[in-house]
């Protein structure tokens, strides 16, 4: 249990190193600054580093709300969809590279531009599809009940992308062709 604890939070800990370092290219300190000066966008801000620091503290050392006893076959399960969790967005913010904005901050940069190739040829938000399976696959493979919220999470990222979807279309030349040839989280499905 212990080095699968230690393997949730080693993929936890390349998805935020990979944030950070992607972050900082290209406009990314630009960005950081603009994000952080109104207090909604702190408060978004601070509750995506609470829930980061949950999850960390959860998967090194946390039983919570235990599923089932032996809990073998659900974690098999968990692990799988986590990785591919892990992968999809990874790869969802590779592609992105410098297209890439803070959720919280509802804009289109200067020079931005359609990214069309790769995971974004299939499904337009890799990024928010694979961190809910991400979230789903880790509490699955620690066994825990908590993974009946990640349906309200599904929900907010639906809103989300909504959100986001509207602004794109009205800034982003193509943007409504690509909608129509791509689906939003699962390839030729949703």
């Amino acid at each position: 249990m212990e080095f699968l604890r230690l393997f949730l939070f080693l993929g936890l800990v390349l998805h935020k190193f990979v944030w950070e370092v992607l972050k900082r290219y290209g406009r990314g300190i630009e960005r950081q600054q603009h994000s952080a000066k109104k207090p909604f966008k702190r408060f978004i801000k601070l509750l995506k580093m609470f829930v980061l620091v949950f999850l960390a503290i959860q998967t090194l050392f946390l039983d919570l709300f235990p599923i089932t006893e032996e809990p073998t076959p659900l974690r098999m399960i968990g692990i799988t969809i986590y990785l591919s969790g892990l992968v999809t967005a990874v790869i969802g913010r590779l592609h992105l590279g410098k297209n890439w904005v803070d959720l919280e901050d509802y804009r289109v940069l200067p020079g931005q531009s359609l990214v069309e190739y790769g995971i974004y040829r299939y499904i337009r938000h890799p990024i928010y599809m694979g961190d809910v399976l991400l979230l789903l696959g880790l509490e699955l493979s620690l066994n825990s009940w908590l993974v009946l919220g990640v349906p309200i999470l599904f929900f907010i990222v639906l809103r989300q992308t909504s959100i986001e979807e509207a602004l794109l279309s009205r800034s982003l030349p193509g943007y409504d062709a690509y909608c129509a040839k791509t689906k939003r989280f699962i390839p030729f499905i949703l």
